[in-house]
């Protein structure tokens, strides 16, 4: 990895990349749709994100699905926003991912890989926990649920500060 200001730099390209891919995304599970947030990209400002990029052909990812939509529900009144990122070329692919395993959280499309390139993706699942100054302050690869006590543990601590 980077310095602390390299992973920074990151950080804003990417999440302004993310922002920008609402435009293309959708909100499963309810709630505001897409023009919501290509309208309100100072959303995740200030914001603890828990940033994961999934592939619909991803055993674990279907198993982080649960996970995370507990996170958002538990957390999102103390600033978390989840926020996962899917890299299938075939949006139907995914499509039928959030059918079968729902996300109540916001769900973008990178279909070309360029978010999950500027986080230098390394596996599948992928995910970063992302303070409210946009300091990377974990990253999580692969899903077991005997792994979830500690990842929230790390958002709690992102929270709290």
């Amino acid at each position: 990895m980077g310095t602390d200001d390299d992973l920074a730099n990151i950080y804003t390209v990417s999440i302004i990349a993310v922002v920008r891919l609402y435009s293309q995304s959708s909100r499963h599970g309810g709630g505001n749709g897409p023009e919501f947030f290509a309208a309100h990209p100072g959303d995740l400002k200030g914001k603890v994100v828990y940033l994961d990029f999934w592939a619909s052909w991803c055993p674990p990812c279907r198993k982080s699905f649960p996970w995370m939509n507990e996170m958002e529900r538990r957390y999102s009144r103390q600033g978390l926003a989840v926020v996962a990122v899917n890299l299938d070329k075939d949006h139907e692919l995914a499509d039928k991912f959030l059918n079968e395993v729902p996300a109540r959280f916001t769900v973008a499309f990178d279909p070309q890989g360029t978010v999950a390139e500027s986080y230098r993706v390394p596996g599948m699942p992928s995910s970063f926990i992302i303070d409210r100054n946009g300091k990377i302050q974990a990253i999580h690869i692969g899903f077991r649920e005997e792994d979830s006590a500690d990842l929230e543990t790390s958002l709690r601590s992102a929270l709290s500060h």
